[in-house]
């Protein structure tokens, strides 16, 4: 993983590679230095895996009332963000991609069909141990979210980092209080890190949050 005074390399929405130079290529001054340091941060603290864990255990917990929604919550971390996460260390490790954000978007059809894979199997495990029917809305409306990026991903680099902070926060919102919706500007500091450290667009991460944030639509059929 680039660290905050490398050269970040980026691609265009149609996959061409560009390179996006930092301040310590660039000779800016030191307060202007310190936004992609503090970019790196909460990109690498709100990443998928760790917006999950955290998300799904608190809808786990919601949605049965009780400490036994835990394991469900976990399960759910586990299908949807740990197990994906997994992948992409083990795909790094093989020299496949150089970081887990996967810059070029025409290499990241697997990520998502092993995320597709390991949800759908999540599910059915819930399915088939009697799981509180609010994290396993959650697990399906992930599954579709899902779904959704591959298929932008095909055309455009939608940001998935964008897509599930809103998710997750959208999901709690809709299975235990509105009054998580408070939490959106950790959302928004995902979408900025990302703009700041070239990874996306204003546009990418703006959609990338707002199909997370339609995940929730999913609870309005239950």
């Amino acid at each position: 993983m680039t660290g905050p005074t490398d050269t970040t390399t980026d691609t265009t929405a149609d996959g061409a590679p560009v390179s996006v130079p930092d301040a310590a290529t660039t000779g800016d001054s030191l307060p202007e230095t310190a936004a992609p340091s503090v970019a790196r941060t909460v990109t690498d603290v709100l990443q998928p895996r760790n917006v999950l864990l955290a998300g799904m255990l608190g809808i786990g917990l919601a949605a049965a009332g009780d400490w036994t929604g835990l394991p469900w919550g976990f399960l759910g971390a586990l299908c949807a963000g740990l197990i994906p996460a997994g992948y992409i260390e083990w795909e790094r490790g093989r020299g496949t991609w150089g970081d887990r954000h996967v810059v070029d978007r025409t290499k990241r059809a697997p990520i998502f069909f092993v995320i597709l894979g390991s949800i759908g199997t999540g599910s059915v495990v819930m399915v088939l141990g009697n799981a509180p029917i609010g994290i396993l809305v959650a697990m399906l409306a992930l599954w579709v979210m899902t779904i959704g990026l591959l298929a932008v991903n095909t055309v455009w680099k939608i940001s998935v980092d964008a897509s599930v902070a809103s998710a997750s926060v959208a999901l709690l919102a809709a299975v235990h209080s509105p009054w998580w919706l408070a939490a959106y500007p950790l959302t928004a500091a995902v979408c900025w890190s990302r703009v700041a450290l070239g990874y996306h667009t204003v546009a990418q991460t703006v959609a990338g949050a707002g199909l997370g944030a339609a995940t929730a639509v999913a609870y309005a059929f239950v």
